[in-house]
């Protein structure tokens, strides 16, 4: 393997029940209905994806005004401290001194350029890549295609590092080595998780000798 690339909720900063938090209470807001599978079925959507999904639960205002609303308190959550996961910088700062390293997310440009530079982690990725810069959102690999082109990297030579049932399968459809570290509160559907490579219990567990 030849390079690294991450996702970012949940692999890196445990966002999850913030996403989860703050568009419960939109929706709640905004005459909606939060529905039991509604969560795991946002999780890897890209912006317009789930800004869409909303809208279908009943929400009254329109997809990019969900968006715009859902996204700016979100920022405002990310700017008083980002909840990174432990070990993430750690685990960051180890692979990127072996070897490129890129991101793959489904969050916003926004989101993704407030928590590198919260968190100092931008300096150490070589690529970084949002799911509403490309055609498809997760679970489609147009994310993690769009990062192994950007690091010049072959995408079966990248090794993928993912949580969730959408980004496994997105990594895995891109052709990369995928490496899975499940959110124990957000487990991944069993179907997904047989497509790791690698199931590890956290980012402790993540070394270049898995390289």
């Amino acid at each position: 393997m030849e390079a690294c690339v991450f996702d970012l909720d949940g692999v890196l900063v445990d966002s999850e029940p913030v996403w989860e938090s703050v568009r419960r209470a939109y929706v709640a807001d905004h005459g909606g209905t939060w529905q039991p599978d509604t969560q795991s079925r946002l999780m890897g959507m890209s912006t317009s994806e789930w800004a869409s999904y909303l809208h279908s639960l009943g929400v009254r205002q329109s997809p990019p005004e969900i968006a715009r609303g859902v996204v700016d308190e979100m920022a405002a959550r990310y700017a008083a401290g980002v909840p990174l996961l432990p070990g993430a910088v750690e685990a960051v700062k180890r692979m990127a001194a072996a070897v490129p390293v890129g991101l793959a997310s489904s969050s916003p440009r926004r989101l993704i350029d407030v928590v590198l530079s919260v968190t100092g982690l931008g300096e150490y990725f070589a690529a970084t890549v949002s799911t509403e810069e490309v055609a498809r959102g997760k679970p489609a690999p147009d994310g993690y295609l769009e990062a192994a082109s950007h690091l010049g990297v072959a995408p079966d030579r990248c090794l993928a590092v993912e949580d969730s049932s959408n980004g496994l399968r997105s990594a895995h459809a891109a052709g990369m080595r995928v490496i899975a570290i499940p959110h124990p509160a957000y487990p991944p559907a069993p179907d997904a998780l047989a497509m790791a490579w690698r199931v590890l219990p956290g980012l402790d567990a993540l070394t270049p000798e898995l390289l």
